[in-house]
């Protein structure tokens, strides 16, 4: 595992693609935060909290995870060396979680940026340091399971298909549907009393609990069954093609 997981890094790092998913997506952040008119700005809302910046992210990572993890199987299948891989002294499961490790290691290292803005609100907050320390290291906590299970669909999508182009539309469409899709269909409150049911299919019901800094372990488990069965999934669909 820890062999694919260095071999993972190595094909982001050493070439553009990982450095400038980390440029946009600080970039995208600090321009929506700071300079953009609009409702995620900082000095707009008035008030000493990243909020805003926890509304936003998950909304940049439906897009740019799923671009990192597309790669990870469909170009294996793509180029011929998923065969050589299977050849190899080494677990399918340990492929998949070494892909996913390195999906996971770079949606974390997005999230540096964000500690500048947390410095800068902490600054900026009338008395200095008035930000609430605990919504806030909760809001990263849930981060950190929404980027974990976004990479997971990301390598399903990827185990889907051999082209990563579809991999990619697969990986974003899923993301979306689990995160938003969901959620809104509940919000039309067209099923009755099964609508909670549905609303709490989502990421974003178990999502919004750790924003207002109540880390719960239902929502904890929740997060681990979606990334156990994403991963479980995409192990099942590769060793299909074995």
């Amino acid at each position: 595992m820890l062999a694919i997981f260095k071999k993972e890094l190595w094909s982001y790092f050493g070439s553009w693609s990982a450095w400038l998913i980390l440029g946009a997506f600080s970039l995208l952040g600090t321009l929506f935060l700071f300079f953009f008119d609009n409702d995620f700005n900082i000095f707009e809302i008035g008030m000493a909290s990243l909020q805003s910046y926890f509304v936003l992210v998950p909304w940049l990572l439906m897009f740019i995870l799923p671009a990192l993890s597309m790669k990870s199987l469909a170009e294996e299948e793509q180029n011929g060396t998923l065969s050589w891989l299977f050849s190899q002294p080494i677990k399918i499961s340990e492929i998949i979680i070494g892909k996913f490790s390195a999906v996971f290691l770079i949606g974390i290292l997005c999230l540096l940026p964000s500690l500048i803005y947390f410095y800068t609100v902490y600054v900026l907050g009338v008395p200095e340091g008035n930000i609430d320390l605990g919504m806030t290291f909760g809001s990263y906590f849930g981060l950190i399971l929404l980027i974990a299970a976004f990479s997971a669909i990301g390598i399903l999508a990827s185990s889907l298909s051999k082209n990563q182009i579809m991999a990619y539309l697969v990986g974003v469409f899923l993301c979306f549907i689990l995160y938003f899709g969901i959620q809104q269909l509940a919000s039309y409150k067209l099923l009755g009393g099964a609508d909670y049911l549905l609303q709490n299919l989502g990421f974003y019901q178990h999502y919004i609990g750790f924003s207002r800094g109540l880390v719960d372990s239902k929502d904890v488990f929740y997060f681990l069954f979606v990334i156990g069965l994403g991963l479980f999934l995409a192990k099942v669909f590769v060793e299909k093609k074995k």
